[in-house]
């Protein structure tokens, strides 16, 4: 009983040459239209197989024995390449309806080997098979996960729901130079903010010492203690896991001499351990930064000292709100803004809004 193919092959008509003919039978084959460009020509000892996108008629199977006497037309079991699919649209507009084509997520956010995708209502019976192309589609993704929720509570976290591959929400994400262990659902992390990591890290100059009252699992503080020689940063969180994984992260960058861990509520931690030593403070919390403008005055110096400040802010003038917002704030604490250095807008969080970032000088 003969053997089946594998299911990666396929017989079609070919040509077979000798490799000496392989230039011309391939000139040939393209000049008769018949050359098959789906499929690879074979190399098999001093024959070729070239293959055809069907038998060749009467009068071309002529003209191909006229040209290479020694030519034959044949059956060849050939290699199937997958065709790479460049995007989602493409994999699945022969999957889903054109009108829930239309809803596809147009980006997602890629953490490590974890794909996050954002499910809109219309999608929800397709969402399984949205998160196979996923797969399919990026070779580098292990798990595929969709948002189940919103961030929320005092530790900033989101559910999420395993559409395909591995069942997991722990990973690691490499960013600027810097490896990042970090479990999705257990912490609060955006690969959105990378600019702005690298962009606050950048600022920093040498003997200064930073504050990161909302530090996460460490991409500011750690990205900063990797570039710049002399500095200490102080990394608070008042999430457990998350200042885990911050130890865990100053190891693995070993920046264990640059940056002191501490769980616990910035406010608390500043007033009993922090005041007056801060050169910088980076306030990402965008939820509720403005409830901690006066502790970040407080940790400054009495000199004063740059602000990196964070916000959600609406149209129609989002970055001049946040500026208000700041000012106004600082107003109520003995010290004063004495240049807004800068002000920018993040990234769109929901319609209408974005986060922005405010960089202040404070006396």
């Amino acid at each position: 009983m003969p053997r089946k193919p594998p299911m990666n092959t396929i017989k079609a008509p070919c040509l077979k040459v000798s490799k000496a003919l392989g230039e011309k039978a391939l000139r040939l084959a393209k000049k008769l239209a018949v050359l098959n460009c789906e499929l690879k020509v074979q190399h098999v000892g001093e024959n070729l197989y070239i293959p055809l996108v069907k038998e060749p008629t009467t009068t071309q199977t002529e003209e191909i024995r006229s040209a290479l006497p020694k030519g034959k037309i044949s059956v060849y079991t050939f290699p199937v390449h997958k065709k790479h699919i460049a995007t989602l649209i493409e994999a699945l507009e022969d999957k889903l309806p054109p009108h829930i084509i239309a809803s596809l997520p147009r980006s997602m956010d890629f953490v490590g080997e974890i794909a996050i995708v954002e499910v809109p209502p219309e999608l929800e019976s397709y969402k399984e098979a949205l998160g196979e192309v996923v797969l399919e589609t990026h070779k580098q993704v292990h798990t595929v996960l969709a948002k189940s929720g919103v961030v929320e509570g005092v530790y900033r976290t989101r559910e999420f729901e395993v559409l395909a591959g591995e069942e997991k929400t722990e990973t690691v994400y490499r960013e600027h130079g810097c490896t990042y262990h970090l479990d999705l659902a257990k912490v609060y992390f955006s690969p959105r903010l990378s600019n702005e990591h690298n962009r606050v890290a950048s600022q920093v100059k040498e003997g200064e010492t930073i504050i990161d009252m909302f530090a996460g699992i460490g991409p500011f503080s750690i990205l900063t203690a990797k570039k710049v020689r002399n500095v200490q940063v102080y990394a608070t969180d008042v999430n457990p896991d998350a200042v885990s994984y911050l130890r865990r992260n100053i190891v693995v960058n070993r920046v264990q001499a640059k940056v002191t861990p501490i769980l616990g509520d910035a406010r608390q931690i500043i007033k009993e351990r922090l005041t007056g030593i801060a050169d910088r403070v980076i306030m990402n919390l965008p939820e509720k930064a403005i409830e901690y403008v006066d502790v970040a005055c407080e940790a400054l110096k009495p000199e004063g000292g740059i602000i990196h400040y964070y916000e959600f802010s609406r149209a129609p003038k989002p970055l001049k709100t946040a500026q208000s917002q700041l000012i106004e704030a600082i107003r109520e604490t003995p010290r004063e803004v004495k240049k807004i250095l800068s002000a920018r807008t993040v990234r769109e969080v929901a319609p209408f809004t974005w986060q922005v970032a405010v960089d202040a000088e404070i006396q």
